[in-house]
C-alpha cells in the first residue's frame, strides 16, 4: 500500500518519514473525515507516526484541522516532538473519568490505548485498560465516529499451511490478554448499538520497522550469534507505514453496527 521505497533506510528522520508518508487512499480518506482528530494513547509505537500521516495527508488535501494526541506520556521526551510538528498534546491518565470528561469535544476519535506489553502477573489492570477504558471513552464521545485499535489474537492459533484468519472466523483467544481484547471488542460493539455510534474496529498483529518488532528482533539475535527459539515458528507481521495507512483509509467507513 505504501508507495515505492529506498533500497536502505539510513537515518532516523528517514525512516520517520517513510512511516508517515500519506498514499492518495489516505489523502482521500481525510478529505471524507471532516473535523478535528483525536487519538488516545499516542505516545506508543504506532502514534507519533500516526498523527503525523495525518498532518501530512490534511497538507496534501489542504485540510485544516486540529490534531490532538493524549497519553500519560510517562517519557517527556516523547511528547516535545509531537508539540514540535503542530500536534496539540494532553497528558493524563484514561483511567480517571474526570480526565475523560475534560478532553476536547471532537467528531473523531482514534483509540490506540490498552494494556499489552506486561500483562502477565498484572491482568487485573489488563482488564481494566482493555475492558472497562472502552465503555468511558464511548460514554464521553457518544456522539463522534470511533476508530478502535483491536488484535488478530481474539482469533486464536491456525494451521501455518492454512489461508489464515479472516473475520468471519469466530474468536477464539488464548489467555487473558487476548481474552480481555475480546472484551474490548463487545464493549466497543454494544455502545456501538446502545448509543448508535458509527464505528470500526482494527484488528491488528504485529505492527514493525526498523527499531523494533520480530523482524527486529530476529536480525539481532543473528547478528549476535544467539540461538533463535523455534517453539513457534510463525508470526503474523505488518509494515507500520501500511498499518498506519489502513488504519486511517478506514475513517470514512465507521457504521453502528
Amino acid at each position: 500500500m505504501t508507495s515505492a521505497y529506498p533500497e536502505t533506510i539510513n537515518e532516523l528522520e528517514q525512516l520517520d518519514e517513510l512511516l508517515s508518508r500519506p498514499t492518495p487512499q489516505v489523502v482521500e480518506a481525510l478529505q471524507k473525515t471532516p473535523g478535528d482528530i483525536i487519538l488516545l494513547g499516542t505516545a506508543g509505537k504506532m502514534g507519533p507516526t500516526l498523527a503525523r500521516m495525518i498532518l501530512r495527508g490534511d497538507e496534501a488535501a489542504g485540510i485544516k484541522r486540529r490534531v490532538i494526541g493524549v497519553s500519560r506520556f510517562s517519557d517527556e521526551a516523547s511528547r516535545q516532538p509531537l508539540e514540535d510538528l503542530g500536534i496539540e498534546t494532553i497528558k493524563g491518565d484514561l483511567l480517571d473519568s474526570d480526565f475523560i470528561s475534560s478532553l476536547p469535544d471532537v467528531p473523531n476519535v482514534i483509540y490506540m490505548a490498552g494494556m499489552k506489553f506486561g500483562a502477565t502477573g498484572n491482568e487485573s489492570l489488563t482488564w481494566a485498560m482493555n475492558t472497562y477504558l472502552p465503555a468511558l471513552v464511548c460514554n464521553n464521545y457518544r456522539n463522534s465516529r470511533i476508530t478502535a485499535f483491536s488484535t488478530g489474537n481474539i482469533y486464536g492459533l491456525v494451521p501455518a499451511t492454512s489461508r489464515g484468519s479472516v473475520e468471519t472466523d469466530k474468536p477464539n483467544p488464548i489467555g487473558e490478554y487476548a481474552m480481555s481484547c475480546l472484551g474490548r471488542e463487545r464493549m466497543f460493539e454494544h455502545f456501538s448499538r446502545t448509543l448508535n455510534i458509527p464505528m470500526t474496529i482494527i484488528r491488528l498483529n504485529y505492527a514493525t520497522e526498523c527499531r523494533y518488532g520480530v523482524l527486529v528482533d530476529l536480525a539481532l539475535q543473528v547478528y549476535h550469534e544467539q540461538t533463535i527459539d523455534l517453539s513457534m515458528g510463525y508470526v503474523n507481521v505488518i509494515w507500520q507505514g501500511d498499518a498506519n495507512a489502513m488504519t486511517l483509509c478506514s475513517l470514512p467507513d465507521g457504521a453502528s453496527p
